[in-house]
């Protein structure tokens, strides 16, 4: 059994290695609050994926690559924008294999909001690979502003140790926490 202890971060990556044209900048973000030394998580390489090439047997590794890094992680965190739906390759296959294979929760940021207290009502931003799973009761998420407040409460308390919440795809955070990180 693999000693799950990280945190697996999938973003669009637009197929381009460019980081301002991506959202890879989120995924940077997160690096920066990681080097700070004042928060502590663990955060899996998976931007990789912006240096993908077409060559099969290239595909083949990353997959295997991605397959380990999911399976040794605790929590996934989606980040969402407009575009996320927009990936058909590598997001998908990652929300696939985490909600069906590793039974993670899904910790679903989006960058455009201040706060979140109607998931449902931002379906537009989900892949079908992810409406699919909330829809039918299969992913446990929470749905968090990509603030730094917000993400590291939430890496703090969802991930496979807690069954208890998220129960379903529509979890979020109450009013009264957005307003204790200052987002309302």
């Amino acid at each position: 059994m693999a000693y799950r202890n990280g945190t697996y971060v999938a973003f669009h990556a637009g197929g381009t290695t460019d980081p301002t044209k991506s959202d890879i900048k989120y995924y940077n973000t997160m690096k920066m609050w990681d080097a700070s030394k004042h928060i502590e998580f663990s955060l899996c390489n998976s931007h990789e994926k912006t240096s993908s090439v077409r060559d099969s047997s290239k595909k083949e590794t990353l997959k295997r690559s991605l397959i380990t890094r999911l399976r040794n992680s605790k929590q996934f965190l989606l980040i969402l924008t407009k575009t996320t739906k927009n990936d058909t390759d590598w997001v998908p296959f990652e929300i696939a294999y985490a909600v069906d294979t590793c039974e993670l929760p899904l910790i679903l940021a989006y960058p455009d909001y201040d706060s979140i207290m109607a998931p449902a009502e931002l379906s537009d931003y989900w892949s079908p690979a992810l409406k699919t799973r909330i829809e039918n009761g299969s992913a446990r998420a929470i749905h968090i502003p990509f603030r730094k407040a917000a993400v590291l409460d939430a890496l703090s308390q969802f991930d496979i140790t807690n069954k208890n919440y998220p129960t379903n795809g529509y979890g979020y955070y109450t009013r009264e926490a957005h307003q204790e990180w200052g987002l309302v």
